[in-house]
């Protein structure tokens, strides 16, 4: 249930050319499995057929139920394994956090 206290983390990056099968492989099996064990629920995933170097290719969200989870999730190992693992697949990656707002957020 989405509450004020809910934070979002948006995340955008480049697939590496080339590595397209690779990348949504480990996104499928391992990332995306592994950010909902850490507690981050997805609520959604865009993908840019015709990207440039102004829009990024893949943009991303998930949910946390506050801050402070986000904190302590964003400084796990398993966080940083987990965007270790990614960022061998893409360029560009970049993140923030927001409250959570409602509808699409930049």
């Amino acid at each position: 249930m989405l509450d004020m206290d809910n934070v979002k983390i948006l995340m955008q990056w480049d697939i590496k050319d080339g590595r397209d099968q690779d990348y949504f492989e480990f996104v499928v099996r391992e990332f995306v499995p592994g950010i909902g064990k850490l507690g981050l629920e997805p609520t959604g995933a865009w993908y840019t057929a015709y990207s440039s170097e102004y829009t990024p290719q893949i943009m991303a969200e998930f949910i946390a139920d506050d801050l402070e989870s986000i904190r302590r999730i964003l400084s796990s190992p398993e966080w940083e394994r987990l965007k270790s693992r990614l960022l061998t697949h893409i360029d560009n990656y970049s993140h923030k956090v927001v409250r959570v707002s409602g509808g699409f957020q930049l």
